[in-house]
């Protein structure tokens, strides 16, 4: 016969009550979070797969920040190319104009103080600044002007005007990632967007007896070359045709020495590396610490020139009324900027299109993630509803039972 004590009916009604309790707060804090899962115990594969489901969550949402960002970014580097683009058909309306023979002196000065307002027009908008104050074509050093104009008086002595333009930016890629390891480049490189032809560096120094020392690399326009210690000239032309920079190299015929032609127009970023010296043995860098481009040897020879530079080049035709380099050079390097503007203004829209569909694509998974999240967590409030007023219900019941259960003891009769 199993014993029972006064205190065995009081503990166990207590045991239930607070059972009854914590489970009705856990129903509460389910119903108030919308979640059925408050500790990972409630349901590990279901809490696992939601962790993942809202850290896929949060990088769809950051990559759709990011598309917008660049996208608007991207409208600003539009509109200042596009100002720029319809500033060189006016000029090439001049070119033709001024080479037609049919204008005095008189007529051409005045068009060369209109191409040199241009000019000073273009560098203010190669030198632009987003809305949040940063230099769009500076490459990453966006707090920096990307462009330094060198002024010189005229020969007449009239007033200054501007004789050179030198870029102060940098080639290094800015880049955001718009969706899972697929990233996008955001900066517009100065030296490549105000760029009219293909540029030629030449060395002046013999180079057909030249071996590499020792190994180590250099950089042409940001691509590592490495070289080993007894490459040949010709070795280290090979290597840099087979790099992917768009450089070509080769030997020049009469001097031996290495020349660099970029394939497509922009400003060749020539360095060495860490520990080498190639480029400065093969009489293209100076020694130093300059940075690219003004660490060429001044030996060097350097042809092809930038957007400024054509401006000014038609400039001075004009003023000393050279109609005959007006209209074959000077158009001709008018048509060259031209086409690398339009080559910006193309490479802009087909870079906003594809950010346009990734943008689409994003937004739509997003809710898609949340929803199948939902599914897994969240709770039923119908049901849990109705379950937290059926434990209020058997709550009140018990209370009543222990109310009606719990008899007065012996100890209550003695007082």
């Amino acid at each position: 016969m199993d014993r029972i004590s006064t205190n065995l009916p009081n503990d166990s009604m207590q045991f239930y009550m607070r059972e009854r309790t914590r489970l009705m707060q856990e129903m509460q804090s389910r119903i108030a979070g919308q979640s059925r899962i408050l500790n990972l115990r409630d349901d590990p594969i279901a809490a696992a797969h939601s962790t993942r489901y809202q850290s896929y969550q949060v990088r769809l949402e950051r990559f759709s920040d990011n598309i917008e960002t660049v996208v608007d970014r991207n409208s600003v580097v539009e509109g200042y190319v596009y100002q720029t683009n319809e500033i060189l058909q006016r000029a090439r309306e001049l070119a033709v104009q001024g080479a037609n023979g049919t204008y005095a002196p008189e007529d051409l000065q005045m068009m060369a103080a209109e191409i040199d307002q241009m000019l000073e027009q273009v560098v203010e908008l190669a030198n632009a600044r987003g809305a949040d104050g940063m230099t769009i074509f500076a490459g990453d050093r966006s707090e920096q002007t990307p462009f330094r104009a060198v002024y010189g008086i005229r020969a007449d002595g009239e007033r200054s005007m501007i004789t050179e333009v030198q870029y102060r930016g940098t080639i290094n890629p800015q880049q955001a990632e718009v969706a899972e390891n697929s990233f996008i480049q955001t900066n517009f490189p100065g030296n490549q967007v105000f760029w009219a032809e293909n540029q030629r560096v030449q060395s002046m120094t013999d180079g057909r007896d030249y071996q590499v020392d020792r190994n180590g690399s250099f950089f042409v326009d940001g691509v590592e070359v490495p070289v080993s210690e007894g490459d040949t000239l010709y070795s280290v032309i090979a290597k840099i045709n087979e790099s992917g920079a768009a450089v070509r190299a080769s030997v020049d015929p009469v001097h031996s020495g290495l020349v660099l032609e970029s394939t497509t127009p922009h400003q060749i970023w020539l360095q060495d590396g860490e520990n080498s010296t190639v480029l400065q043995d093969l009489g293209l860098l100076v020694s130093g610490e300059a940075p690219p481009p003004q660490n060429l040897d001044s030996t060097v020879q350097v042809t092809g020139g930038s957007l400024f530079d054509t401006l000014i080049t038609l400039r001075d035709q004009m003023n000393a009324g050279d109609q005959e380099a007006m209209g074959s050079r000077g158009i001709l390097g008018i048509d060259r900027a031209l086409d690398t503007i339009s080559a910006t203004l193309g490479r802009l829209g087909a870079v906003n299109s594809r950010l346009e569909g990734s943008l689409r694509r994003t937004e739509m998974e997003i809710p898609e993630i949340a929803g199948q999240n939902s599914r897994l967590v969240d709770v039923d409030m119908a049901e849990a509803i109705m379950e937290l007023r059926l434990l209020e219900t058997t709550h009140r019941a018990a209370l009543g039972a222990a109310a009606r259960t719990l008899q007065p003891t012996l100890l209550d009769f003695l007082r």
